[in-house]
């Protein structure tokens, strides 16, 4: 069985897919193999095949590249719950049918000011597909491994459509209960409750994202193995305690009733949910537990354990890829760790207690190695959070959501579960202030097996001689390796934040951030992008912020930035239209300074007209090399710059307006003559940036484009002479090439 585990495991670390031949090589050499001798090794290419065959098939089953950015009519059944964000309404579709061939299975679309749309429901569209694409950063969600572990071939913006057909079977009557969720009064937490119930979580805010996150709660609003579980033990426990004061029918054995209306519950809640990979998961673990009870509690905590995880893989080898999958199992098998074999009986409180230290430090490890942010927070939170949601907020949501077609008495239920989640809220928005959630900067491999050492060591029964070693091997989480560069060279990084603008200038002892990332509505790339990748990297503050002007896709992420990392000082050429919590100065011509042997520089055009003309440009040189930064200057803010005087050759030149046909004009880049060129750019953005003009214009005096939307983000050493290089080149097999 381990075996099998680690070769469908392997899957989750290939940079690219062996061929077809070798998948199926593999798969024969599994079977040829099991004969008792081999058949561990059987096993493991059986394992390994089985995932790699899924890989391929998910993989066959994307857009081909023929076809990136076409529009085509076609028509598909909406499935799961659809979303509205901010006017976006977001879905997916499956049934695909189309006159173009080589379409996807299964779409996720969205359509801007689009009409209500319900699951079930059948649509015609037209829609402009894209192959799935997503940004790479130092620290940032995996969309484009989301998007394959769903098996989602493409993703899509709908330009027109109509209904075919309404909603029907089961999917509509989800939707249903979602709508009459969201209609009830439970004191504005319609969406939290929804979460609950139906696992549709698009009606919390960002505000709540952001509060669970940093107390360490994001697992309460999203239904998991937690929800079905305590489910499931509530209705055990409640045969199980009927049985022990007679008031169980004798006829019927308690032990297999109280198994099967557990388990019924639980796949009963899983319906609701929507049966998604998480859900299913949870019911396979709680399955193995209440089998493990009802016949072969012999076998000890770990074999039920590894079968789930085994059934889960063979049915969704792709599981490998969520970082859900690692941290509901990883829980699991920490709390079998810390509370198997103990000696002694712990009271409720010292049992709560004891996992909640645990769980915090346990997880550690792999909340490191998955990119998550750990909150510090976390144990004083869930020690209120999950007995309050577990024992009254679900069940009474639950019982609030069958009772509906009774009057008053639904609603009832459902104002009562509202208002204990508004409390929760409210505790959680105050120990939320206390400290936010910590993103670790990277380690070492030697320093994350140490740690990973440590917490095992230190979760020990208490007799161990060699617990209080455990503390010192987690000694690497508090000194991170530097990663600072040499004196009189800089570090620089191109964050890939989309249709938008971000650069980090990183010197010995300083850090300056030019532009801060966009933000769209409540998507906020300063957030979700940029202050994460400023703290994976271990930057702890930012001397400088230099905001080139107040265009959203520049200066809409400068909030979030300056939230999560502390900012000492903030540029800007227009720091009247930025908002006043900035406290920005006016960015001047000529102003200079000198960081760690690093020079810096700034201009502004006096006479700019528009936001775009008032850029703050900065150079920068460190041995000799430099890079000069343009904001959004166009091709008469360049005419204005080389009359200045300003020195602007350089060797790298950020592109001026994202490639835009009014800047980069023939005699500007004659005057820099970069060698290369960096282009921060959304993939299929609706500006068509770049122009292929510009693009030619670089491309003739033998210029290297360096492209966010194909090479991620990009990062060199200013000072060096060295080259470049993105993110994107870290080969993973999911990823576009």
């Amino acid at each position: 069985m381990l075996a099998l585990a680690a070769g469908l495991v392997l899957l989750r670390f290939l940079p690219t897919l062996p061929p077809l031949w070798g998948v199926i090589a593999l798969l024969s050499a599994g079977l040829l193999l099991a004969w008792p001798r081999l058949r561990l090794l059987g096993l493991l290419c059986i394992g390994f095949g089985w995932a790699c065959l899924n890989a391929h098939w998910a993989m066959n089953d994307r857009l081909p590249a023929s076809l990136d950015g076409r529009t085509f009519w076609l028509e598909g059944t909406v499935v799961g719950l659809p979303a509205v964000e901010s006017r976006v309404v977001r879905f997916e579709l499956e049934q695909i049918d189309s006159r173009h061939a080589g379409l996807p299975s299964r779409l996720r679309l969205a359509w801007y000011g689009g009409p209500s749309i319900q699951a079930g429901e059948r649509w015609r569209v037209a829609a402009t597909l894209k192959r799935p694409h997503g940004l790479i950063n130092p620290q940032s969600f995996d969309y484009e491994a989301w998007l394959l572990a769903r098996r989602i071939g493409a993703t899509g913006t709908i330009k027109a459509g109509h209904r075919l057909q309404a909603a029907q079977g089961v999917r509509s009557v989800r939707d249903a209960l979602r709508s009459r969720l969201m209609c009830v009064d439970a004191f504005g937490r319609e969406g939290a409750l929804a979460a609950l119930v139906v696992g549709d979580s698009s009606g919390l805010t960002a505000g709540d994202w952001r509060v669970l996150q940093d107390t360490g709660t994001v697992h309460l609003m999203v239904i998991s193995g937690q929800h079905v579980g305590m489910l499931a033990g509530l209705l055990y426990g409640a045969v199980a305690l009927l049985s022990r004061f007679g008031l169980w029918p004798r006829r019927l054995p308690w032990l297999p009733w109280a198994c099967g209306l557990a388990l019924g519950g639980a796949l009963g809640y899983a319906w609701l949910a929507g049966f998604d990979v998480p859900v299913r998961r949870a019911c396979l673990m709680v399955a193995a537990v209440l089998l493990w009870r009802l016949r072969y509690r012999q076998l000890g905590v770990w074999m039920p354990l590894l079968c789930a995880f085994l059934v889960v893989l063979v049915l969704e080898p792709l599981a490998v890829l969520q970082p859900g999958l690692w941290l509901s199992f990883g829980a699991v098998a920490l709390l079998a760790w810390v509370f198997r074999g103990r000696l002694g009986a712990w009271s409720g409180w010292q049992t709560l207690l004891r996992a909640q230290w645990s769980m915090a430090l346990g997880l550690v490890p792999l909340m490191m190695a998955l990119g998550l942010p750990v909150s510090l927070t976390a144990p004083l939170a869930n020690l209120i959070a999950v007995p309050g949601v577990s024992l009254l907020v679900v069940p009474t949501a639950l019982l609030g959501s069958l009772l509906l077609p009774l009057p008053w008495i639904g609603e009832g239920l459902l104002w009562l579960a509202g208002g204990l989640l508004s409390l929760l809220f409210t505790f959680l928005g105050w120990v939320s202030t206390l400290q936010p959630a910590w993103l670790l900067p990277a380690i070492p491999l030697w320093g994350w097996i140490l740690v990973a050492l440590g917490t095992l060591v230190s979760l020990l029964p208490t007799g161990v001689p060699l617990r209080p070693l455990g503390l010192v091997l987690l000694l690497p989480l508090f000194y991170p390796s530097p990663q600072s560069p040499a004196e009189g060279r800089a570090q620089v990084w191109m964050f890939d934040v989309g249709q938008g603008n971000a650069l980090l200038i990183r010197t010995r002892g300083h850090a300056l951030l030019y532009d801060a990332g966009p933000r769209f509505g409540d998507f906020d790339l300063g957030e979700r992008v940029v202050g994460a990748s400023l703290r994976k990297l271990g930057i702890q503050h930012l001397d400088t912020m230099l905001l080139s002007h107040a265009d959203s896709d520049h200066a809409g992420g400068a909030l979030a930035v300056r939230r999560m990392v502390p900012v000492a000082r903030v540029l800007s050429g227009e720091p009247q239209r930025l908002p006043r919590t900035l406290k920005s100065e006016q960015c001047t011509a000529g102003e200079h300074w000198e960081w760690d042997g690093v020079r810096f520089t700034t201009w502004l055009w006096a006479g700019a007209r528009n936001g775009n003309q008032a850029s703050c440009v900065l150079l920068v040189e460190a041995n000799g090399e430099r890079l000069l930064l343009t904001g959004d200057i166009d091709v008469a803010a360049e005419r204005a710059l080389l009359r200045s005087g300003f020195d602007v050759q350089a060797r790298w030149l950020l592109v001026p307006h994202h490639g835009s046909r009014s800047s980069s004009s023939p005699a500007f880049v004659e005057a820099v003559a970069p060698q290369a060129a960096l282009l921060s750019r959304g993939l299929h953005n609706n500006f068509g940036h770049p122009h292929p003009s510009v693009v030619q214009r670089f491309d003739a005096i033998g210029v290297s484009l360096l492209d966010t939307a194909k090479m991620g983000a990009v990062r060199f050493e200013l000072g060096d002479w060295s080259g470049a290089e993105g993110l994107r080149a870290e080969r993973r097999f999911w990823r576009e090439k």
